[in-house]
């Protein structure tokens, strides 16, 4: 396959290659052992010293792994993706050759690899994964009735062979290295101080006439080994070898934990007089708002007014504001939210709506310009959070929570739904409601947000849901001319709050 012309960047040059498969034959696991071994430059690796450092290697697995996740269509036998310190030595040896090509040749028929080299100004190894990544935007997934026999290639740009490898459903072994050129001769041009990255896969993928994994419902189709694992939409099970990850355990996706803002914390809310003991009870039933309105410099770390802080309302201008964020594909929690928006792509200076998800501690936070917007890096572990697009649909009188977007953990981020009018009167057989302020997911939505009084029968409109876990008892109710039943114990799905929406 041709290499694709060079494109300048400012400060920086950018290039990516790779290569399509030339076999069909994969090599049995002692026969690649041998051949990687090969491919060590004669020197005793250690744990301490490594090709590529500690904190890269870490963003870089990360990152495969959360792209793996989320690939569209979804995937159903997606693998987990572990570092293996093989793969890391052969990746190191060609590295250190400086050849800008793909090789060495003996190995490459048996293994994956994916190549960039920049100089200039700093990029992390994560960006150029996530460029490789980026090839999404030309590539149409074969669907199986396009493949017969075999699929076609159906890539709209210069290459697309990058992002096939990075989400190739049975490549579940990574090794990266990173090495500095003195001199690389790139297309012909001589560069100094060339910043090369190799990454080196297996089993290999991009098999010509093969799609990269197949779709359905994630971790539906997993191979046998994986003992039914499933983690983020991945085929997984516990691995003796993976980098330790500090779990997250004083912060949810469903309910913000009181904390002490660093600043003032934005308020939401019209200012009330200051209550009394007696009436002090009244702050148990505010208005039910799911959605936060915020300021462009709103960090995510800061107090949060009500009872969620997942989903935020951006005002408009967030692009010049004076909110630092920090990090690239996840954000340290002392940014804005707004603007990690805009940085990510989410929403543009004209705001709308954001999710967001809690990730946990992160070691580090990688430096970007994105979208018009500078983020910073930071090297102190903090939590972490990503953000999501907000989309809107339309349903009838009758989908249910559990067919919309079922809970699971950490987060399950359903769409913002407009319900039409005159749902009250549905049957219940039809369109049921289970429970009082928390309801069960079998519920009819629609009919639901009617009984929580969050939208007018006669009008219908828009409505937040959140999935949350079940509950051992919810108890029937008559409100707002809709009779709901009672449940105990049920012996399977969860539960939802709702949401009114402000106009």
């Amino acid at each position: 396959m041709s290499p694709a012309s060079p494109w300048i960047l400012p400060l920086g040059w950018l290039l990516l290659l790779t290569k399509a498969a030339e076999c069909f034959i994969l090599p049995n696991s002692s026969h690649l052992e041998s051949l990687l071994s090969k491919y060590q430059d004669g020197e005793t690796h250690s744990r301490s010293k490594r090709a590529i450092l500690f904190s890269d290697r870490q963003e870089i697995l990360m990152l495969h792994n959360k792209l793996r996740g989320q690939v569209y269509p979804a995937a159903s036998n997606m693998e987990y993706m572990t570092w293996d310190d093989e793969l890391e030595r052969s990746a190191h040896a060609w590295a250190q050759q400086c050849i800008w090509d793909h090789g060495p040749s003996a190995l490459i028929r048996s293994i994956g690899q994916n190549l960039a080299v920049h100089w200039g100004r700093y990029r992390s190894p994560a960006f150029h994964v996530q460029s490789w990544y980026d090839e999404v935007k030309d590539y149409t997934y074969p669907y199986p009735h396009q493949c017969d026999p075999w699929c076609p290639e159906q890539c709209a740009g210069a290459m697309c062979t990058h992002y096939t490898q990075i989400v190739w459903a049975t490549t579940n072994k990574i090794g990266c290295a990173v090495n500095t050129c003195k001199q690389m001769n790139v297309w012909g041009e001589i560069w100094e101080n060339a910043v090369y990255l190799v990454c080196n896969y297996s089993p290999k993928g991009n098999w010509i006439g093969e799609a990269p994994y197949k779709a359905g419902r994630p971790c539906s189709e997993c191979p046998p080994s994986y003992g039914g694992g499933c983690r983020n939409n991945l085929c997984y099970k516990d691995y003796p070898y993976e980098d330790p990850v500090i779990a997250e355990t004083d912060e949810t996706n469903e309910v913000e934990l009181s904390q002490v803002a660093e600043q003032n914390p934005v308020r939401f809310y019209p200012p009330e007089s200051q209550p009394s003991r007696a009436i002090k009870p009244k702050k148990i039933v505010p208005d039910s708002y799911m959605t936060q309105v915020i300021t462009c410099e709103t960090k995510m770390r800061d107090k949060c007014r009500g009872s969620t802080c997942n989903r935020y309302l951006c005002p408009a201008g967030c692009l010049h504001s004076k909110g630092k964020i920090f990090g690239t594909f996840s954000y340290e929690s002392s940014s804005s939210i707004c603007r990690a928006a805009i940085h990510y792509g989410i929403l543009d200076n004209k705001g709308g709506l954001v999710d967001i998800t809690r990730k946990g501690r992160e070691t580090t936070f990688v430096k970007s310009t994105r979208n018009g917007v500078e983020s910073f890096r930071k090297s102190k572990p903090s939590n972490a959070f990503m953000v999501s697009k907000v989309t809107t649909q339309t349903l009838d009188c009758y989908t249910t929570v559990a067919e919309l977007c079922q809970f699971k953990k950490p987060a399950t981020h359903c769409p913002r739904i407009y319900c039409p009018a005159h749902c009250k009167d549905e049957p219940s057989y039809w369109a049921p409601v289970f429970g009082t302020n928390v309801y069960a997911d079998s519920s009819s939505i629609c009919k639901t947000a009617v009984h929580a009084g969050v939208i007018p029968d006669e009008r219908g409109g828009f409505v937040d849901v959140m999935p949350v876990e079940k509950k051992k008892i919810y108890v029937g109710s008559l409100k707002n001319g809709v009779q709901s039943e009672s449940l105990k114990n049920p012996s399977d799905g969860n539960a939802f709050r709702i949401f009114a929406v402000k106009q």
